[in-house]
């Protein structure tokens, strides 16, 4: 660990014969634009032991918005108490796979007396809205979370409801999330962690991207509007410049990374720049991992769990 100050032609209509005689090759219609993603509020429930299923009207998506949420067992056994809450951003492709391993792997970590009791909310960021506004408006996801899910978690559960209750973490478009929510909002979230997090490069060309140019496509369009200055103004790169500018309060910032994870270079650049901006934060490279979020865990080890307040 080391600690640092720190986006007509018209198609001729010919018969077979006058083709044939006159026209020549006609010219291909160009392809039809995919239609936009499709916006999808609600997940299934799942069943998995501590954990339940909620759903709500959310104010700002004008639509009923799903949550999962993991409740520790001192949340039954005494009833007068209250928790601080851990806000989960999953990956792209959506976070349903994770919810039993991460369940299992926070709630080990509370029965064994490693980290505090609290609540985790596995919030839905479908499967690739970066955890952003959308710029066409239609998916408000970055306000929906610090907003209309943060109010809904503190009004239904028994939570520390201020900012010195709420932690945010993310996984690889989670960890990209929560670098940047983190930031944009310091006075509702005392600590993010980013874990591989991406995209973060100012063009939108990671290998990630790269490595999927349609899907780089879609969500360019889906979400940045095919603007990348809309994507730069949304990087945690950028949004470092005016959180380091801000007045306190300073959430605790944590960067991880597996150094067998092509997005390695992702979290470099934003431990580097906010090494820049003179924000204090912890950067914690891990060998042997690729882009696995237990494995991460797995390796982190005991350096995991003073995040999240514990020893």
């Amino acid at each position: 660990m080391c600690r640092a100050q720190s986006r007509h032609v018209p198609v001729v209509q010919c018969t077979a014969l006058a083709m044939a005689a006159a026209c020549g090759p006609a010219t291909a219609p160009p392809p039809a634009a995919p239609a936009p993603s499709a916006v999808t509020w609600i997940t299934p429930a799942l069943t998995v032991s501590g954990v339940s299923y909620v759903r709500f009207d959310s104010p700002t998506a004008r639509a009923t918005v799903s949550y999962h949420v993991y409740l520790p067992p001192q949340y039954t056994a005494e009833p007068t108490r209250r928790f601080p809450v851990l806000y989960w951003l999953h990956g792209s492709g959506g976070g349903l796979g994770g919810i039993a391993p991460l369940t299992a792997y926070f709630d080990g970590a509370i029965r064994a007396g490693r980290i505090p009791p609290m609540l985790v909310v596995f919030a839905n960021g479908m499967a690739s809205s970066m955890w952003a506004d959308s710029k066409d408006g239609r998916v408000p996801m970055e306000t929906v979370v610090t907003r209309d899910l943060v109010t809904e978690v503190d009004a239904r559960f028994r939570t520390i409801a201020t900012r010195e209750g709420r932690l945010l973490e993310g996984f690889s478009m989670g960890g990209y999330g929560a670098a940047r929510l983190g930031m944009r909002y310091a006075e509702r979230f005392a600590a993010f962690s980013a874990l591989a997090g991406g995209p973060i490069d100012l063009d939108f060309n990671g290998p990630r991207a790269l490595g999927n140019p349609a899907e780089r496509a879609r969500i360019l369009r889906d979400v940045y509007g095919d603007d990348l200055e809309y994507y730069r103004l949304l990087s945690p790169l950028i949004v470092a410049e005016s959180f380091a500018a801000g007045a306190a309060p300073r959430p605790r910032i944590r960067i991880v990374v597996g150094m067998l994870d092509e997005t390695r270079p992702a979290s470099v650049a934003l431990h580097q720049r906010l090494e820049a901006l003179g924000v204090v934060h912890d950067f914690i490279e891990v060998p042997g991992v690729g882009h696995d979020t237990m494995a991460l865990f797995g390796a982190l080890g005991e350096r995991a769990w003073a995040f999240y307040g514990g020893s």
